[in-house]
Order: structure tokens, then sequence, then C-alpha cells
């Protein structure tokens, strides 16, 4: 049955349903399709208003929820298949090789789309003020998915999803794909990207990650490639190289990371690929107020700027994470009615909130102007805003304890200096200054990592439900609730465990429980490490797990080792001198 919403409505007149409604009403699977799922026309609206990031009242949001054939083309890709497997085998039965080029699957909001048509690429990183991540391609094929066949058809028109071959080049994950003519300078239908997709179900990050290298060095520029292909291909996957030259990958948990690298091995690059063992992605936290006003000057010396560091609410990281305050849409007095209503902050610190970071847009870290006018001259301030912006999501993208990402902290500033010339107060010399000046305030705050932690279910017979309890104790995790499964012989567990103390943990149980026992695994939130990461005092011994109150430690210096960093964090590299003198 083919995937695609107007199948049953285009392709098929209603006299000719009734007569076989007879011969399929046993079917209920189909049954409950042909008659409960909404046209596309009907589900256009929510779609719209939940995927789209522009206004819906402009004319490209009226074509798109009135489904209009002839109207701007608007296909929304949330998914890349590769071609020349045996799952996207054309009806023609030709195919390029295996895991060179993908398919993009999307669904059509409005226009129509045809071979050989010219259309516009543009990436989750587009907006209208920064085209950037924006490209042209030439469709050379489209095609409706049959299971594990596609059909190539003329053309598609609005409400179907639709496989188009020739626009994988410059997509990532998502993409809109939009015609290349039309009102797209018109300021009214200025043509906004689908949000990028969302995986809150699997707890929306990808936290395992996976250090590989090729067994044969000279094999890198084909291991690189595949790993662009992962990318594509996986929706949670990501790949990045640290600055000591090692490739990572990360994935939501074992056995994802073991299909990725089947296919990196025998799919997207047909080489041997050596791993290390796996680990996990941390974050860094305060849990204080900084101990002092941590200031930093600029490399000319003719600029200052002066800064603390706090912890986030209790929930908040959560909330800017999941977009819900829109700081780019919203004016100063929605943000400020936002933060007073929901944590009941005063109203000088709601409206004066400048970004988030790492993230633009969703990022779990705030940047506040805590200065007085009286004391401050603000025109220059605001003339150095985007430098003091990108220099704070730099040091919330990278942390000071071991470059890991920031996460829940609230950084205020307190005061500047600021040179009267431009030339004195570039980019240059305000953005390295303003991520030393964040380091060195998170440093002084009582600075801790995050780990991530599991949401277990497990299912199981009742007998056995008190010898899962050890196993879970044993590796830091704890169970908090297990109650029997109504009108079946099962118990069903709940439990949390660390990530990095949960691989294997699937082979013991099922060793255990001589297989009698079943367990998944979501990645849940983010808790603090035991013990304090900057404790020197601490020896840790080689071979020998460490105590829980040195865990911290542990994970610090063995996570810096891996980096390429220095055992320690340097004050040299992120305190000036007189701050120093002040510590």
């Amino acid at each position: 049955f083919p995937f695609c919403e107007f199948c049953v409505y285009s392709l098929f007149t209603f006299h000719f349903l009734n007569s076989i409604l007879i011969h399929i009403r046993s079917s209920s699977s189909l049954f409950f399709l042909l008659f409960n799922r909404p046209t596309p026309l009907v589900a256009s609206f929510g779609k719209v208003s939940r995927c789209y990031t522009g206004p819906t009242n402009t004319g490209i949001a009226s074509s798109m929820i009135k489904c209009d054939p002839n109207g701007k083309l608007m296909i929304h890709v949330t998914k890349l298949y590769a071609n020349g497997i045996s799952s996207t085998t054309t009806s023609s039965g030709t195919a390029p090789p295996a895991g060179q080029t993908f398919s993009a699957f999307g669904r059509i909001y409005s226009g129509s789309i045809k071979q050989g048509d010219k259309v516009k690429v543009l990436g989750e990183a587009y907006s209208p003020e920064d085209d950037e991540d924006a490209s042209y391609a030439v469709v050379k094929s489209v095609s409706i998915s049959r299971g594990r066949y596609k059909t190539e058809v003329n053309v598609a028109t609005a409400g179907n999803w639709v496989l188009i071959d020739g626009v994988d080049a410059s997509i990532a994950k998502t993409a809109t794909i939009t015609s290349t003519g039309g009102n797209d300078d018109d300021d009214e239908d200025e043509v906004r990207i689908f949000a990028p997709l969302k995986f809150p179900q699997v707890g929306g990050e990808s936290v395992m990650k996976l250090s590989v290298e090729p067994l044969n060095p000279a094999e890198l520029p084909k291991m690189v490639e595949g790993l662009r292909r992962i990318s594509k291909a996986y929706p949670m996957a990501l790949t990045r190289v640290e600055e000591s030259g090692e490739h990572v990958i990360f994935g939501t948990g074992e056995l994802y990371l073991d299909c990725i690298m089947h296919d990196l091995r025998h799919v997207y690059s047909n080489i041997e690929v050596k791993v290390a063992d796996p680990v996990v992605g941390f974050r860094e936290t305060v849990v204080d107020t900084s101990s002092l006003k941590c200031f930093a000057e600029t490399a000319n010396k003719r600029n200052k700027l002066t800064m603390i560091a706090e912890p986030l609410d209790e929930g908040l990281a959560e909330q800017l994470e999941a977009g819900k305050v829109k700081i780019n849409e919203w004016d100063n007095k929605k943000v400020g009615r936002y933060f007073q209503s929901k944590y009941d902050w005063d109203l000088l610190s709601a409206r004066s909130v400048w970004a988030f970071g790492d993230s633009p847009t969703h990022g779990p870290n705030i940047l506040m102007d805590d200065t007085l006018p009286s004391e401050v001259d603000k025109t220059l301030l605001s003339s150095c805003k985007p430098g003091m912006i990108q220099g704070f999501q730099w040091a919330t993208r990278e942390g000071p304890l071991c470059e890991e990402p920031v996460r829940s902290t609230k950084l205020k500033i307190l005061d500047t200096v600021l040179a009267d010339k431009p030339i004195h107060r570039g980019a240059g010399q305000i953005i390295p200054t303003a991520r030393k000046v964040v380091h060195s305030s998170l440093l002084t705050a009582q600075p801790k990592l995050l780990e991530p932690v599991y949401r277990m279910e497990i299912q199981c017979n009742g007998d056995i439900v008190d010898g899962i309890n050890p196993l879970i104790s044993k590796r830091r995790g704890h169970v908090v609730q297990d109650k029997p499964i109504p009108g079946s012989p099962f118990y069903m567990l709940k439990a949390f465990m660390p990530v990095m103390d949960s691989f294997g943990f699937e082979t013991d149980l099922r060793v255990m429980t001589q297989g009698q026992a079943m367990v998944q695994s979501v990645f849940d939130h983010w808790a603090v490490v035991p013990g304090d990461p900057l404790d020197k005092n601490i020896i840790l011994h080689p071979l020998e797990p460490s105590p829980q109150q040195h865990l911290a430690r542990d994970f610090l210096v063995k996570t810096r080792r891996r980096k390429g960093l220095s055992e320690d964090v340097s004050m040299v590299k992120f305190f000036d001198e007189d701050m120093r003198e002040q510590l």
C-alpha cells in the first residue's frame, strides 16, 4: 500500500473504494486507516502550525494550509535514505553504488515537483538574515515509497510523501525545499524553514560516544566520508572531531552505536575501523555564586569586563532547551513577563536577558546585563553586545573543566570599561576576553561535572525481582518503582542508572536472569557527579575503581587526557595576574 496521504483520495474514486470495502472490512488496520486518517487538507493546518517556523498569516502559509498544488513549492524533508540498498531499489532495477547517494523523504505542503526542477534547499541553520546554509539543486527523480521498492512518478503535488533524488548533497539531517522563483524577496511571503526534528521520546540527546580511527591510516579520508554519511542516515547520530584529532560518534545507546559501526564498516566506507571503549558526554555547571567578581582585560589593555556566575533556577534549563522562551521572536517585555511569572525574577533582571548559550535559541545558559546606566555607558555597551554574546556562547560550548558544554548557568555582566574609539573595542578584542571572563566566573562558583542518567524499564517474572535490585545498585543505580503488570505474571521495574555504569548491563541482566528479563533504556536527565573535580589532593590509582567521592576528579582527569589536555585546569589560562593575586 503506497505510503502517501493523497493516494486514497486522488488515485481512487469514491465508487471504486465503495466496491472494495466489502472485501477489506475484515482487515481492521486498513479499515481504520481509510476511515480515521485525516486527509492532507484537513491535517495541514495542524502540521503547518507545529512544524513551520514562520508566521501562519502569510501567503506561503496559506498555500500550505490549503494544500495548493499551484502555490509556491514547500517540502519538509524529514529523513534521508541511502540509495543502492535493497530497501530503496527502484522499479527499473537500476541503482547507484550502495550508500553513495541519498533519497530525501519529505512531505509536499504546497506546489508541485517533477524531474528536472531547480529547487532551493534550506538547511536547519538557514534564516532570512543568514542564508549561508542554503544551496541550489536539480531534481533527478521523484518517487513514491512502496515498502522496499519505490515507484518513479512524473509529477507529485501537495499532500504527498515523496522520495526526491539529487538534492541530498547539502542536507545534514532535515531540510526545507522550495522553488527558486516567486516571491522570495517579498517581505510578506518571506520563506522560513520547517523546525528541525526533536525526539523527546528517546531523551532528545545522544549522550554515549565512541572514538574511532581507521586500521590503515591511509584510509582516513574514506572514514571521514563514511562518518558524514552516517550523520545523514541516523537522525540522532552526531559526529565530531576533537582538538586532539580523534573522531567521535555520539549515539543514544550501545545497540544504536553497534548499528552505526556496522554500517560504517560495511555500507558507507567499507574499511576496517578501530574503536575505543565507549564513554559518555559530560556537561559542566556551577552550584554556587562566584566567590568574587571576575574580570579580564583585553589584549590592548583598553577594555575590561567584569562578570559573576550563578546556577539557574531548577527546571529552567529544560524549558530553555525545549524552546519555551523564544528570545529572538519575543520583545523584552514578553521575555520579562515569562521570567517574572514562572520563576519570580525581579523586573530589572527579567528584562535584562541578552542571549542564550551555547545555542542562540535553545541554549541552557543565560547571559544577563546587570550593569547600571549611572555606572556604564549603555551606548558603548550596546556596540560591543554582539562580540560579548559570541564570547559567551563560545565559552559555554567548551567549558573550562574539560571542554565539555556548560549547562544550567547564569552569567551576569556587572561592569564594563570600554575604549572610546571603535577600533580599540572590536570583535577581535572583545570575543576572547568575554570567553575568558566567563570561564573564570565559572571556576570561582564551585564548578561541577554533570553526567547523563538513563531511565530504565525492566520487565521480568515476579520471582526474580529481588535478584535484580543488587545488580542495579552495584552500578550506582536505584529502583524507584516495581509493580505487577495487570493480567500477567510479570513485574515492571523502573530504575535510574548513570550511563557511564550502564555498559554491559543488559548482557549481565540476561545472564543473571537466564533471559527472563528485558530492559529498555532511555536518557532521562543530567545529575551532578559526586566529588570535587578540582581537588588536587585526590590520588587516583591506575586500574582500580575510584570511590564514589572521587568520581568527579577521576572523570575530569581521564576526559582531559583523552582530549590531549593537561591533567589539571590551568589558572594562568583563565585568570589575569590581578585576579590570581586576589585568589
